[in-house]
């Protein structure tokens, strides 16, 4: 397997997953409409907590540029439902303990924790145009000033 074959310009396939609010994601549902799938390591961790937030905050914004958030991460729907919760996020997160949609968008990856190698997500974010089509994808990504970029690319 390549260490990260574009997508860039392929059509994403249909797929379905658990989210919360008691809900299942369906891609064909928002083809009208801008979507970002960011996906995160984990719930509760410091960086996913600030990325979440930025998120949060820059919402509104996104929605002016018919742009839809979705988290994604291996976590179940409860943690999931628990951090949506605590952080007050307007969007919904998309639980993938299976890794189909890690698989489907190959951020897994092997990392160091504490020195040792543990497979875990590459944070990575992709934009999906109203069309179906991913537009943009950004791997490896570090926190900080990444919302604004992503904001940026969907306001034009």
């Amino acid at each position: 397997m390549a260490d990260n074959p574009s997508i860039i310009d392929m059509t994403v396939p249909d797929f379905s997953a658990a989210m919360t609010g008691e809900q299942t994601f369906k891609l064909s549902n928002y083809h009208d409409q801008k979507i970002v799938l960011y996906f995160y390591p984990k719930d509760n961790t410091p960086g996913c907590t600030t990325e979440a937030i930025q998120f949060r905050d820059l919402y509104p914004e996104f929605q002016r540029n018919n742009t839809l958030i979705f988290g994604v991460s291996r976590d179940s729907i409860r943690s999931h439902e628990g951090f949506k919760n605590k952080l007050g996020l307007p969007f919904d997160l998309i639980a993938d303990p299976d890794e189909t949609l890690c698989a489907m968008f190959n951020v897994m990856k092997m990392k160091n924790m504490y020195g040792k190698q543990v497979r875990g997500i590459e944070r990575s974010t992709f934009v999906i145009d109203a069309a179906g089509t991913l537009v943009k994808e950004w791997r490896g990504v570090k926190v900080p000033s990444h919302v604004e970029e992503v904001l940026e690319f969907v306001s034009h």
